[in-house]
């Protein structure tokens, strides 16, 4: 597996992390179950990550991310130990509710650290893009479990959406651009091919 899926955390850094399940099979059989994997996030990371964009997907899950301030030694040594809890607490629970046993995710979660500003628009759409890519909807508003949504919702969120707006241009640059920018292929030798 290339080391460029592990690149190693640090303070203010900003990343691609996702994972799927083995096998391709189901992450979530309900919404409850996407529910609890947010839960479980929010539980895990909420004071150590700051949430760009998020898409779960019916297989697999993208979060774009930067590491917040933190007083610690390590902080990817801490980070990587948070990522394995979480995993396990949600197959765990998943296990649990399913009557079903062993490994739901492949081994090791990736991450790609994203340091070039034209990316941090392009990732953004790609994840909220994912589910149109893979066929499941004809359009990332018609997709609940993304943050395409929260960013362009008066509602309270826990995503940036002010960040994510600003790197846009604002709200209504925000939406043209997931409208119109159709070159999912462009950022591929940038992420894991699914």
């Amino acid at each position: 597996m290339s080391s460029k899926y592990h690149d190693i955390f640090e303070e203010g850094l900003y990343y691609h992390v996702f994972n799927r399940t083995i096998n391709k099979e189901l992450l979530y059989r309900s919404d409850q179950n996407y529910n609890f994997f947010l839960n479980q996030w929010n539980k895990y990371f909420d004071s150590f990550l700051s949430v760009m964009a998020y898409c779960l997907m019916p297989n697999h899950f993208h979060f774009f991310v930067r590491v917040n301030p933190l007083e610690i030694d390590d902080i990817n040594k801490y980070l990587e130990e948070k990522f394995k809890r979480f995993l396990s607490s949600y197959t765990l629970a998943f296990n649990k509710q399913y009557r079903r046993n062993g490994s739901l995710f492949q081994k090791r979660f990736k991450r790609i650290h994203v340091d070039k500003n034209d990316y941090f628009t392009k990732i953004i759409h790609y994840i909220h893009n994912n589910p149109v890519h893979h066929g499941i909807t004809n359009s990332v508003e018609n997709w609940k479990y993304n943050s395409y949504r929260a960013i362009i919702s008066n509602q309270a969120t826990k995503v940036c959406k002010n960040d994510v707006l600003k790197w846009f241009g604002g709200e209504k640059e925000f939406v043209k651009f997931h409208k119109n920018y159709a070159n999912h292929m462009e950022i591929e030798n940038l992420i894991c091919h699914e």
